[in-house]
């Protein structure tokens, strides 16, 4: 195995295919409304990530019934997930965000993803979504875009946030037994692959359970797209993207499940996206170059537990 496809994971754990099944709330971000900032993250458009979700007029028990039948006629799946894909959901007003979510657990839905910012995790809202856990029997993962552990990023991209949030999130999450999925980007032109094998480290001994990888997009009307047209901010190299990767899944955890390697945009509203390239494509050449090399998920996961310091050692 080259790595902990999500795929396989979902179909190990629900005996079946399971889908996602994309939500669209009437929420926005305290990085855009002013509450942090008003600018948002300078890659952010103002679809945010659910440019191909269906509007936030609908209810989610109808969003949930139109993706089911588009998605399981097409797909040969009768189990699903409801995913509250677009912005920062827990930054709904607490009454609000109970209703959704509650509305969600449907009897073909095995669980819920809730996508959100590190600095919208609160007790109130873990300690709700840990209750439904248990009386749905349903799973619940939170998503958090993070994005780089590099602090000084963090600030260029104008996430609004710093690691620590991060750190805290997780912790608080997994108080609450819940499961966290890491946003993270392994191309940031202002970083390198030293920043990108860190981040795989502090996610693993963090101890999330999942990680989606993204390529940065070059989104227009962005903050990046003005950096971009200046020659302030130019994307590496395809070759290079594979590389940083490979070396982002050697050092994870191979427990940690890997829902994506690389994303997708709006191909009408981006300046660039992965190199004019199909992302199955680049997925490819990402696995064809770690079977070449003997790569896969956890080769260099030797760096936790004293493992490496203690490693020479003997007590005898």
């Amino acid at each position: 195995m080259l790595y902990n496809k999500f795929s396989d994971y979902l179909r190990n754990k629900y005996g079946t295919k399971v889908y996602k099944l994309p939500l669209n709330l009437p929420v926005t971000c305290p990085n855009r409304d002013g509450n942090i900032s008003k600018a948002g993250c300078i890659f952010c458009g103002e679809e945010g990530a659910g440019f191909e979700n269906l509007s936030c007029e609908m209810s989610v028990s109808e969003q949930l019934k139109q993706n089911a039948k588009y998605i399981g006629k097409n797909y040969s799946s009768q189990k699903f997930i409801a995913y509250f894909q677009n912005y920062s959901n827990t930054y709904l007003p607490f009454e609000l965000f109970v209703k959704n979510i509650e509305e969600a657990c449907a009897d073909d839905i095995v669980a819920i993803y809730i996508s959100t910012r590190p600095d919208c995790i609160s007790d109130r809202y873990m300690e709700f979504l840990a209750k439904l856990k248990g009386e749905k029997v349903i799973d619940i993962v939170i998503e958090l875009g993070l994005q780089t552990v590099n602090y000084h990023t963090l600030k260029k991209l104008n996430r609004g946030h710093t690691l620590a949030e991060f750190i805290d999130a997780v912790t608080r999450i997994k108080k609450y037994q819940l499961e966290v999925c890491a946003h993270y980007i392994t191309d940031l032109p202002m970083e390198n692959i030293d920043d990108v094998v860190e981040g795989a480290k502090i996610l693993s001994a963090l101890g999330v359970s999942q990680v989606k990888c993204h390529s940065l997009f070059i989104l227009k009307d962005t903050e990046l797209e003005k950096q971009y047209l200046r020659g302030e901010a130019l994307p590496i190299t395809m070759d290079e993207f594979v590389d940083r990767t490979i070396a982002f899944l050697e050092h994870l955890n191979p427990d940690i499940v890997i829902q994506r390697l690389i994303g997708r945009a709006p191909a009408d509203r981006t300046v660039f996206c992965n190199w004019s390239t199909s992302w199955w494509k680049i997925q490819d050449a990402i696995e064809m170059k770690m079977t070449e090399i003997g790569s896969f998920q956890g080769k260099r996961f030797n760096y936790l537990n004293g493992e490496r310091g203690m490693g020479g050692y003997s007590t005898k």
